[in-house]
């Protein structure tokens, strides 16, 4: 069955990030955390440095409506360059203005509030932040 999922790079903060997330959201890391010194030694690539292996490699994390947060570190020393951006945001749509309020709440807390959850003209409760970690969050409650 297809689907679609968000995946997030950090530089370094990929398990302190995901552990926050499901803090909020609940539910447990599908497959666990993979790290970079799970990969086999293949002929031709240079191994893992030792900076990066227990970085994380890979992590999953079910959030809302079958939604899938996934992540990994993006280590310079294996020829990553994390330029973190404003052209994404994630956007939640909760069933009730108390669940968007806490959700909002939590992933709000020790980030920025760009605009703090309220009534809006189209007919939803809403609000927009960036957590503690540069992700970018909307939520988008419709008003019943």
């Amino acid at each position: 069955m297809a689907n679609v999922s968000t995946y997030l790079n950090f530089k370094d903060k990929t398990e302190e990030a995901f552990r926050f997330y499901r803090s909020v959201f609940g539910g447990e890391f599908t497959g666990g955390i993979h790290r970079f010194g799970e990969i086999p030694p293949s002929e031709g690539m240079p191994p893992c440095p030792e900076s990066a292996k227990n970085l994380v490699m890979h992590i999953e994390l079910p959030i809302l409506g079958g939604h899938k947060l996934m992540g990994t570190d993006a280590p310079e020393s294996m020829g990553f360059k994390l330029t973190p951006g404003n052209n994404v945001y994630i956007n939640l749509e909760p069933d009730t203005k108390a669940e968007a309020d806490r959700l909002f709440n939590a992933l709000s807390a020790g980030g920025k509030i760009q605009m703090p959850m309220q009534d809006m003209f189209w007919g939803a409760y809403y609000g927009s932040c960036t957590d503690k970690y540069g992700v970018q969050w909307m939520v988008n409650c419709i008003s019943k």
